[in-house]
């Protein structure tokens, strides 16, 4: 169940992408909902959708909490 709300979680988050606003508040989302070792791979995962949109850069200070 939980390796399911992982992927659920990526699938939502490339589809916010376009808005920053929307892409913070999933991320706040996520990282009460995902077990600590899922943040982790998260935190990979948004790296890379940084990397392709650099507006979202922005929303990495939530990782560092």
């Amino acid at each position: 169940m939980a390796r399911a709300m992982f992927e659920y979680t990526k699938t939502i988050l490339s589809k916010v992408s376009f808005d920053t606003t929307l892409f913070c508040k999933e991320v706040q989302k996520a990282l009460q909902r995902l077990l600590p070792y899922e943040i982790e791979e998260l935190k990979i995962y948004i790296q890379s959708i940084v990397q392709q949109n650099p507006d979202l850069d922005k929303c990495l200070v939530y990782l560092d909490s």
